[in-house]
């Protein structure tokens, strides 16, 4: 080719052509290296996400058993409580109880409460008065009734009443 009427020119393995794909493949290739780095990214934020609430769970249950404890005890105190409130209202109740069961002419000096009995200290005008107006409502009570005597100074009788509810008769009442 001597006599050509252009000018050789050089040639070249990326045509414009060949330059116009590979920009579009490194085009191409760029945005799918910039989508897989995103969803990488996005799957570590949701990955340190459901760990952030895997904890917050652990730390809601760990609550929840320590409110349920405490909502037990509270339960158990009030329990208690009523109970305590009901045993000192049967107690003031019997205690008003027994202080109306004793006639004005007799006077106590001394009342024991004791587990399944009850001590009297009083003074009495004589022991007819006692035996009618105070033996009696006691006997109708307690199962045993024990009382003695002794003279005060002012011819009336000091006395001591022991009165006791038998063990085996309180168990079979419960």
């Amino acid at each position: 080719m001597i006599h050509s009427y252009i000018r050789p020119r050089k040639k070249s393995l990326f045509t414009q052509e060949i330059q116009l794909l590979l920009s579009f493949f490194s085009i191409t290739l760029i945005m799918l290296f910039f989508t897989y780095t995103f969803l990488l990214y996005k799957n570590y934020v949701f990955i340190e996400e459901k760990n952030t609430k895997v904890l917050a769970k652990v730390n809601l249950e760990k609550s929840f058993v320590k409110m349920k404890a405490q909502i037990h005890y509270i339960e158990q105190q009030e329990y208690l409580s009523e109970k305590i409130y009901t045993k000192n209202r049967v107690l003031k109740d019997s205690i008003t109880n027994l202080f109306d069961l004793v006639p004005s002419r007799i006077t106590l000096s001394e009342a024991k409460l004791l587990e399944n009995g009850l001590i009297l200290y009083g003074i009495t005008p004589n022991k007819d008065i006692y035996n009618f107006m105070l033996q009696a409502p006691l006997r109708s009570i307690f199962h045993r009734t024990y009382s003695s005597f002794y003279p005060a100074q002012n011819g009336w009788l000091h006395f001591v009443s022991t009165n006791y509810i038998d063990e085996m008769e309180l168990s079979d009442e419960k």
